[in-house]
């Protein structure tokens, strides 16, 4: 990552000295976060048996200017006990520059594909920070060249992604952690990080229906865990995955799909479809009522998302504050008593201050479910954010 974030900023440097001198714009936000555990856990460690703290900055300075952009996005998060829940990354650090219906970028940056709720299957460029965030949405700077063309039949993007990212993962001091140690990782390319991946996307509106077709070669962002009888090594093996994701506008209906065919160490295709219906000004209010439901399919008899269904509710209050709240439960349909259940909320204190509150809620009975290692990881997350 040092080479990575070295070669990356004189890139920077260099754009910048050929930009014209336009005025830094700052932005960027402080965090301090609280999470309580529901249950201490079993190891023979210093993980906390119910409290861990954190802070956080996310500082942000971008410059436009008629032809170009250009953007810096750090991030550092300190752990009250998760050694490796204490780190740094280059969010971003990119040049943007456009002309016509073309845009180029380079340096480092953020991308996203997806429509689902409960899982975004298609979304394969940057990697997962999951020492962030347990819902896998936080992924780390990604180094890439992007090219993108926009014309009248739809929108052509081509990466070239030379560097990859390792899995950020919870150490054996923090919660959330895997049941045992975790070594050095372990890849089937020989040039290991140092790959050059490659990616191409189409997408384009059809009326009420905006509709995404991907394509990428190089390493696999999920690792195979391979468990010995004391560790856990992550192993990082090539792959190709095709990917379509789909969203329908119909009224108060959105349609949503995703789907990827993957070719890794095992072959397997994935799916997630489903609805959101809102409900407008429900009650004779101004409040809006979601109603979300998602079904989930995976080939691989271990996936995470193998047969499930997702139902959820989203309520917006649509108030001064930004008040918003979501519930939602993920049930194993393959076992009653395999779900996980989430609950988000958040507003407005000030224009500066903002609150968060995130649950989340584990059962399994079944030692080879992927939720099973978390049954006695409940938790609620408390989180105080203000903006500058």
């Amino acid at each position: 990552m040092k080479h990575t974030a070295l070669c990356s900023a004189a890139v920077l440097l260099a754009f910048s000295h050929w930009a014209d001198a336009e005025p830094w714009q700052q932005s960027g936000e402080i965090q301090v976060q609280q999470r309580v555990f529901g249950h201490s856990v079993d190891r023979a460690n210093d993980a906390p048996a119910h409290w861990q703290g954190s802070a956080m900055v996310e500082p942000h300075w971008h410059q436009v200017n008629d032809t170009s952009l250009t953007s810096i996005k750090l991030f550092a998060r300190i752990d009250s006990h998760d050694k490796e829940r204490t780190h740094w990354d280059i969010r971003e650090l990119s040049y943007l520059t456009y002309w016509d219906d073309y845009e180029f970028k380079i340096g480092i940056d953020k991308v996203f594909w997806g429509v689902t709720e409960s899982q975004h299957l298609v979304d394969v460029i940057n990697q997962t920070d999951s020492v962030e965030g347990f819902d896998g949405e936080d992924k780390l700077g990604q180094p890439m060249a992007q090219f993108k063309a926009v014309k009248d039949i739809g929108t052509f993007d081509l990466w070239l992604l030379p560097y990859f990212r390792e899995r950020t993962l919870p150490s054996s001091e923090g919660r959330l952690a895997l049941p045992a140690p975790v070594l050095d990782a372990k890849y089937e390319s020989s040039s290991e990080q140092r790959t050059l991946d490659f990616a191409m996307r189409y997408s384009h509106t059809i009326e009420d229906w905006d509709i995404g077709l991907s394509y990428f070669d190089g390493t696999n962002r999920d690792p195979y865990l391979l468990y010995s009888s004391e560790s856990i090594t992550p192993f990082y093996a090539q792959m190709w995955q095709l990917g379509a994701d789909i969203q329908g506008v119909l009224g108060d209906w959105l349609i949503k799909f995703e789907a990827i065919h993957r070719d890794s160490l095992e072959t397997h295709f994935a799916m997630t479809t489903g609805f959101e219906y809102t409900q407008v000004g429900i009650f004779d209010t101004v409040m809006d009522l979601g109603w979300i439901a998602e079904y989930s399919f995976d080939e691989r008899d271990n996936a995470p998302n193998q047969n499930d269904l997702f139902v959820g509710w989203r309520i917006a209050l649509n108030d001064m504050d930004g008040y918003e709240v979501l519930f939602g439960v993920n049930q194993d349909l393959d076992s009653h008593r395999a779900f996980s259940a989430k609950l988000e909320a958040s507003g407005r204190l000030s224009d500066s201050w903002k609150w968060q509150l995130d649950a989340w809620a584990f059962a399994s009975d079944q030692p080879s479910s992927p939720l099973y290692i978390l049954k006695d990881e409940d938790f609620i997350e408390v989180s105080l954010t203000y903006y500058f």
